[in-house]
C-alpha cells in the first residue's frame, strides 16, 4: 500500500490522542505528583462527588488515549516506511536519526517538564519495530502474537498476583512536598537522582507499545483510515471492539482497592482505544463539525509541540514555583483546567499551522536532522 497524500483523519486521531493523555497527566499535576490519584488503591469503599467525578474522566482516558497515540505512533512509522519504499531509499535509514531526536527531547522533557515522559520508550520501541517492517509481513505477525502475547500474559500473572493477595503498589518515593514548595532546579535534580525509578513504567510497556506500533502499522496496511467503503468498513468493526469488549472490562475501573488498576490500564484501555478509532471514524462523517475535525488535525500536525506544551503549562499552573494550586483544586476545577488548556491548544496549533505550517518542535526536528544528514 502506497500513500501518496496525507489521511486526515490520521492527524485528527493523533490530536486528539494527545490532548487525551493531558486528560491522564492533569491529575498527577493537580496532585503534585502523586499517581495514587490515578488509581483505586487507596479506596476500599465507593468515592465522593469529587473522586467519583475524576474517575469518570480516567475511565475516558487512562491508558486509552496513550494507547491510541501509541497506535498512531505506529501509522507514522509505517507512512515513513512507505516514504522510504517510494523514494528507494535504505530502511530504517534517515528514520534513525529521528528516533534519535526523539529520544532526545523525551530526555529533556523528563529532566526539566515531567518525569512520567513517554517518547523515550516510544523511541527505543521505534527502533525495534523499525526493523521488524524491514522483515516483512511474517515478521510483523510474529512479533505480534510474541509481543502481544508476552504482555497478556504478564499482566494477567499480575492480576492473579493481586487476588491472591500480593501487593503491588505502586507507591515510591515521594515528590508531593518538593512540588508544593521545591524550586524548578530541586525538582530538576530530583527527576534526575531517581531516572531509574521513573524510568521503569517507560521500560515495563515496551513489549505493549511495540505490539500497539505494530498494530498501527497493520491499520495503516488496511486502509482502515481512508475515506472509502473499505475504511468505513473496518472502522466500524473496531467501533463494535470497542463497545462490547472495550467499555465493559474497562468498567472494572470503577472497582476500588487496586486490583484492576494494572489490567485496566495496561490490557483493558488498549482496547478501547482501537474503539476510539471506530467511534472518532464516526463522528467524522459529521460534516457539521468539520472545522472542529481540522482543529484536532492541527494538533495532531505539531503533536510533538503540544505534548510539550500541554505538559509544560501544567508544571506552571500547578508547582510551587508556578501558580502553586497543586493539592488546592476540586476535581471540577481540575478538569476545567484540563478542557481550558486543550483550547489553548486549539488555538495555539490553529496560528502556527496557518502561518508557519509547522509546530516549533517539529520545525528544530527537522532541521537537526538535516544538519547532521547532509554531507
Amino acid at each position: 500500500m502506497k500513500v501518496q497524500q496525507r489521511l486526515p483523519l490520521i492527524d485528527m486521531l493523533r490530536g486528539f490522542a494527545v490532548l487525551g493523555t493531558l486528560g491522564t497527566n492533569i491529575w498527577i499535576f493537580a496532585y503534585l505528583g502523586d499517581i495514587s490519584y490515578i488509581t483505586t488503591s487507596n479506596y476500599s469503599g465507593w468515592w465522593s462527588l469529587n473522586d467519583f467525578l475524576r474517575m469518570v474522566v480516567l475511565f475516558f482516558v487512562n491508558g486509552k488515549l496513550l494507547g491510541l497515540l501509541t497506535i498512531m505512533f505506529g501509522v507514522g512509522l509505517e507512512l515513513k516506511y512507505q516514504q522510504a519504499l517510494r523514494k528507494g531509499n535504505a530502511w530504517p535509514g534517515m528514520y534513525i536519526w529521528t528516533i534519535v531526536f526523539l529520544f532526545m527531547e523525551g530526555l529533556i522533557h523528563f529532566t526539566f517538564v515531567m518525569e512520567y515522559d513517554i517518547l523515550m520508550s516510544y523511541a527505543v520501541t521505534a527502533i525495534i519495530v523499525a526493523f521488524i517492517v524491514k522483515f516483512g509481513d511474517k515478521a510483523i505477525k510474529r512479533a505480534l502474537y510474541v509481543f502481544g502475547s508476552f504482555h497478556a500474559v504478564m499482566i494477567s500473572l499480575i492480576l492473579v498476583s493481586v487476588l491472591l493477595g500480593a501487593n503491588t503498589s505502586l507507591a515510591g518515593v515521594d515528590p508531593v512536598s518538593l512540588y508544593e514548595n521545591g524550586t524548578w532546579f530541586e525538582q530538576i535534580q530530583y527527576r534526575l537522582t531517581n531516572f531509574l525509578y521513573y524510568r521503569t513504567e517507560a521500560i515495563f510497556i515496551i513489549p505493549m507499545n511495540i505490539f500497539l506500533f505494530l498494530l498501527g502499522v497493520k491499520l495503516m496496511r488496511n486502509g482502515v483510515f481512508s475515506q472509502n467503503d473499505k475504511g468505513r468498513q473496518a472502522r466500524q468493526k473496531l467501533f463494535k471492539i470497542g463497545i462490547f469488549i472495550g467499555v465493559p472490562l474497562n468498567l472494572l475501573i470503577f472497582i476500588p482497592g487496586g486490583v484492576f488498576d494494572l489490567p485496566a490500564r495496561y490490557l483493558f484501555a488498549p482496547i478501547l482505544s482501537i474503539g476510539y478509532i471506530g467511534i472518532l471514524g464516526k463522528m467524522v462523517e459529521y460534516k457539521k463539525f468539520d472545522w472542529l475535525w481540522k482543529r484536532f488535525g492541527e494538533i495532531g500536525k505539531m503533536s510533538l509541540s503540544c505534548y510539550v506544551l500541554q505538559n509544560t503549562m501544567a508544571s506552571i499552573i500547578f508547582y510551587g514555583w508556578g501558580l502553586g494550586l497543586g493539592g488546592k483544586l476540586n476535581s471540577i476545577e481540575v478538569i476545567g483546567i484540563w478542557l481550558t488548556l486543550s483550547l489553548l491548544q486549539l488555538f495555539i496549533a490553529h496560528i502556527c499551522i496557518k502561518h508557519f505550517h509547522v509546530g516549533p518542535m517539529e520545525w528544530i526536528r527537522k532541521h537537526a536532522i538535516q544538519s547532521v544528514t547532509q554531507k
